[in-house]
Order: C-alpha cells, then structure tokens, then sequence
C-alpha cells in the first residue's frame, strides 16, 4: 500500500504484478487548458487515465461546490460517481502523477483522501522519472476515458464507496474567525512576489492572509522534480515553524491546487497532516470586502 510517494521503479512493478490498480495523468497548464490533454495524448503510461483540472477536479457550478475560488472543489457525491464511471473500486491503488512538479496531480491525491481512500500515492518525479528509468510510455486516448464524461458506469462487482473523509477542509469563515487568536497558523504555498503582493496575475488583490507564513510549493522539491528527503524537508519545516503547533496548520495557495505539495510533504517529513482551505487566496479576496488583507 503506497499512501504518499512511490517510484517509477515500485509502480513498474505494480504493474508487472497485475495488481489491483488505476494510475492518473493530471498534466495541465493554467495558461493553456489543452496542453495537459495534447501532452497525454502524445506520450503517457500505459493505462493511465487523463484527468482534467478544469473539467473532473473541479466544481463548474458555485452553487453545488464544495469551496469556492478558482478552482472550487466538487462535492463528494459527485467526485465518487466519477470515479465510479471508469470502474476505480476500494480495493485499488491509485497513482497520480502530471509533468508541472506534482503541482496538479496532488489534487487528485487529496481529493481521494477526502473520498476516505488512503491508498493513493503520488509518482514521485512525475512522468520524466518514469522515463528517465526507461520504462515505455504510450500514445492516444484510454479505451474507458470517455466514460468520464458520458455518465454510464462501468460494470463492477463493489463499485466505489464514500468513507470518511482522512484530510480536513476548512471554510473562509474558519480562517477569518482565526486570524490573531493563535489557533491556528497559516501557510501560504504561492510564490514569494505573490505573497508579498508584489504581483498579481491571476486574482483581483495582490497580497495574503494577515499573519501567513510563505513556503512556495516549489521549495519542496529537487531539481528532477522528485521530492526533498524526509531529513531535509522536516529541517525546512521545523525552522519555518519555530516551534509553533505542528498539529494547528492550515495551507492554501491561490485556488486550493498547489497548497497540496506543502501537505504531502509535511505528511513526508513526518508532521502532522495539515488542514486545506480549499478556497484559498482567490475566494479570500473576492467573497467579503471587509476581510484583510496583508503585504510585504
């Protein structure tokens, strides 16, 4: 059972074992929504399935979402009839993996987490690793992809049950009712000018949540994309902290996508696994005029 990282290495001979399992190509790219599909298309691991951001990871409708921001979290009743269409069952493991760092795959993950399945692990190094190790990649679409949009289910024998859910969500409310009471520290996971507010591309309001701390998702990884040491990324942790309750955490980034490296890597380093506010920056500076705001 893989329930954070696995190698190219550990999920070849998965594979190679016909084991119970279903692996996840999450490739996207936010300036351009059909690279991630075009880049599957092309070259991919044999069998996997190309999920999409915008269109399976994602609420299209305000009213029926589980957070709200960019990129609000569908609900879990629809996150499990998903999975339910192409045939994935309890018994099985996931693997997720993309080509942007383990940014978009990690999504993904937590979701299945928040579904109640534990064993869901991210290919840690993403699709180049498994290429550097020189294992083959095919091209085209998924005989079973299209079920994902079509609504049928496949044919199961235990199709997928909702458990209670192993990672927690909390709300805009919950952060703002936080702020300066000390129950909880925030972790922002968007890049340095971000935070500051010294840019703002993609949101209304440049600047962060009063009191976050700054760790860009980026920082937990090598330069092969791969993951940090467990050693290395406790150290990194343990000095942001400052001996501040590892169990009271909560990250967010700007539309709930890219906090998720900062949570699998604390579950890495060993720290308790922290909370998401799955709306992040983008529902923080649009929902409430009156909710501060901080620079610098």
């Amino acid at each position: 059972m893989y329930t954070t990282l696995i190698t190219a290495r550990q999920l070849h001979e998965l594979q190679s074992q016909d084991k119970p399992l279903m692996v996840f190509d999450c490739s996207f790219d936010l300036m351009q929504p059909d690279w991630g599909v075009q880049q599957y298309l092309e070259a991919h691991i044999p069998g996997a399935l190309y999920v999409d951001l915008d269109t399976y990871l994602s609420s299209s409708d305000p009213d029926n979402a589980a957070s709200g921001g960019r990129h609000p979290l569908p609900v879990r009743s629809d996150c499990v009839h998903a999975l339910r269409r192409v045939g994935f069952t309890n018994d099985m493991q996931a693997v997720v993996y993309d080509r942007n760092g383990n940014n978009y795959c990690g999504r993904l993950w937590w979701i299945m987490k928040w579904l109640g399945h534990d064993n869901v692990a991210v290919l840690d190094g993403g699709l180049q690793a498994w290429q550097d190790a020189g294992y083959p990649v095919e091209s085209g679409p998924h005989p079973i992809s299209q079920q994902m949009d079509s609504g049928a289910y496949a044919m199961v024998d235990q199709p997928f049950e909702l458990n209670k859910p192993l990672v927690r969500l909390v709300s805009t409310d919950e952060v703002a009712q936080s702020l300066g009471k000390g129950e909880c520290t925030l972790i922002d996971s968007r890049s340095a000018a971000r935070y500051r507010g010294e840019e703002e591309l993609l949101d209304p309001v440049a600047g962060h949540i009063p009191g976050a701390l700054n760790r860009p998702f980026t920082e937990n990884m090598e330069a092969d994309g791969r993951f940090k040491p467990t050693g290395v990324l406790r150290q990194e942790f343990d000095a942001m902290l400052d001996g501040r309750d590892t169990s009271r955490v909560t990250v967010y980034c700007g539309s709930g996508v890219s906090a998720i490296p900062n949570v699998l890597a604390m579950e890495i380093a060993g720290l308790p696994r922290p909370a998401l506010y799955g709306g992040s920056w983008s529902e923080w500076c649009t929902t409430k005029p009156e909710l501060p705001v901080e620079r610098g």
